[in-house]
């Protein structure tokens, strides 16, 4: 009997110590893997801005935003400045016409304002801009010029030197457009004026030679080169356009002044602060915050 009683005992104390090793159904490993599960990574220590080294492709890379709001500024300011001038340039245009001014040195602050001139024309020594496209004006259809339907609408503008009524100074006149079977003066006999003549014209100033242009060859030119036609015809360096009035009958279309400008610094100030404001997040992106594409 107290052999049996025992042995109950250690069996009892066996599966104690079964239950106390797999309590919550765990096994020891498994509560190892637990642990190692909820782990907590150490802290980061947080970076200090204060100290932010910037390598030199990070000041490459400001420099880019930088620049480029720089020119997007410049921009603006170009944008006011030629909305001023197209304002200045209408208000000249719809001014009176003067007497052309004894000193023609004054021309030089007048282009586009409209001025009366006497005298006649040296048609022997006329000139050629072009090729050039016709600047249609209704006028100019009415006056009786070379254009009509049929014709092409390029061709050369006809400058001619100016002698003035009165005066020693001679200068040169744009007197229209004329097609191209039209460029020989001979062609077009009844459109030469001879004899003293009042016309109205537009002051112009010389053009800016345009890139790739040729050098200029004979009486043909390609720019308004008042300075080199002025030398070829021994004239003084000033230059009109006549007006669509000036235009007699078979000869060439006045009126062929072009009086818009071209105004596009809009799209350039987009263009520059957008590029200004993405290369500036970029900069953020790479440089402050350390992030990579």
């Amino acid at each position: 009997m107290f052999q049996f009683v025992k042995q109950a005992v250690a069996t009892s104390s066996a599966v104690r110590c079964s239950l106390l090793t797999t309590t919550g159904g765990r096994t020891a490993s498994q509560r190892a893997v637990h642990t190692k599960r909820i782990r907590v990574p150490p802290p980061v220590k947080p970076r200090n801005d204060a100290h932010l080294k910037i390598t030199p492709f990070g000041w490459v890379l400001l420099a880019i935003p930088a620049t480029t709001f720089g020119l997007g500024c410049w921009q603006v300011q170009r944008k006011q400045w030629k909305e001023e001038l197209i304002r200045n340039l209408e208000t000249r245009m719809r001014l009176e016409a003067r007497p052309i001014p004894d000193d023609l040195t004054e021309l030089d602050d007048m282009e586009y304002q409209k001025v009366t001139v006497r005298g006649h024309f040296l048609h022997d020594q006329e000139l050629h801009l072009g090729p050039r496209a016709l600047i249609q004006d209704g006028d100019s259809k009415t006056a009786g010029g070379l254009f009509s339907q049929k014709e092409t609408s390029i061709g050369y503008l006809v400058i001619t030197p100016f002698k003035l009524e009165g005066r020693d100074d001679t200068i040169l006149i744009n007197r229209g457009w004329v097609p191209k079977r039209y460029l020989d003066p001979a062609t077009r006999p009844e459109g030469q004026p001879r004899g003293t003549i009042a016309l109205e014209g537009v002051v112009r100033l010389p053009e800016n030679r345009p890139q790739f242009t040729p050098n200029q060859r004979g009486a043909i030119f390609m720019y308004r080169d008042v300075p080199r036609m002025a030398e070829i015809r021994r004239t003084s360096p000033y230059f009109l356009d006549a007006t669509a009035a000036a235009t007699v009958p078979h000869g060439p279309v006045g009126g062929q002044t072009r009086v818009t400008l071209r105004n596009e610094h809009l799209s350039y100030i987009m263009t520059w602060f957008s590029l200004s404001g993405f290369t500036a997040w970029l900069w953020v992106r790479q440089v402050v915050r350390g992030k990579s594409f």
